[in-house]
This record gives C-alpha cells, sequence and structure tokens, in this order.
C-alpha cells in the first residue's frame, strides 16, 4: 500500500512525524482527505481533529487549534499553534477550559477578550471530539 509522509508540528514541538495512507482535516471548504499522489495544495485549517490513517489501518487523533495545511507530492505538513495527541488529552481539564471559556462569552468576563474566549472554546471542542473518537475506536 502506497503511503505518504506527514508531519504535524505545532508552534512547541514536532507532535507527529511518520508515514501514512490517508491525513483528514478540516479546512476552510471543508473536512479533505489527502491520500498518496494527491495534487499539491495549501490551505488554512479550522480548529477540529486531524485523523492521521497508518498503513497498519490504526487510526491516530490529534486536535488542532487551526493552522496551515501543505501537500506536496511526497509529504502532508500540518503547521498548527496548538496541537495534541488525541491520547495525551486530560479531559477534566479540556472540560475546565470550555466551562471558561463559555462563561466568558456568556458575560464578556475582563480576564479574558472575546477572541481568546473562542479560541480557547474551538480548541476544547476539538480536544474532546478527538478525545471521544479515540474512546468509540478503543471500544471496537
Amino acid at each position: 500500500m502506497s503511503t505518504i509522509r506527514c508531519d504535524i508540528v505545532s508552534a512547541e514541538q514536532e507532535i507527529f512525524h511518520g508515514e501514512a495512507t490517508l491525513v483528514v482535516a478540516t479546512g476552510e471548504l471543508g473536512e479533505l482527505g489527502i491520500a498518496p499522489k494527491h495534487a499539491p495544495l495549501i490551505t488554512r485549517l479550522k480548529p477540529g481533529k486531524v485523523v492521521v490513517t497508518l498503513a497498519s489501518g490504526e487510526q491516530l487523533d490529534f486536535a488542532i487549534s487551526g493552522g496551515i495545511l501543505e501537500v506536496q507530492p511526497q509529504v502532508v505538513t500540518v503547521l498548527a499553534d496548538t496541537a495534541v495527541r488525541a491520547s495525551d488529552i486530560d479531559e477534566a481539564q479540556v472540560r475546565k477550559a470550555k466551562e471558561e471559556a463559555e462563561r466568558v462569552l456568556a458575560h464578556k468576563d475582563p480576564k479574558m477578550s472575546v477572541e481568546e474566549a473562542q479560541a480557547q472554546l474551538a480548541m476544547s471542542i476539538a480536544q474532546l471530539s478527538a478525545l471521544e473518537r479515540l474512546r468509540k475506536n478503543l471500544k471496537h
């Protein structure tokens, strides 16, 4: 089975580097599936999850805060301000951050700007979605 190299990089560190048969992410205009020999592409990514399918069929889930997806003939690169593996997510901490962001958006708390609260809420939702998918995959 043919593969494409996949790199997922956050502002802090490289999160994933390996071979994939498919990389799925949410671009500005919808969901993108990147397979080997995909046409070159560059697009902005929405906050959400990125799913990497390995040659073994195993799927790895990541949550990103948004970013850029670049596809070249031999490599697909996800550049994100924040990225985390679903298996590394602390659910209690994420739920607390989500609740705080929702509170700020509802009551205009001066501790956080509306833009910061929206970004925090989007990342929290992405992390919870990735965590839910990870749990679902573990049950099967």
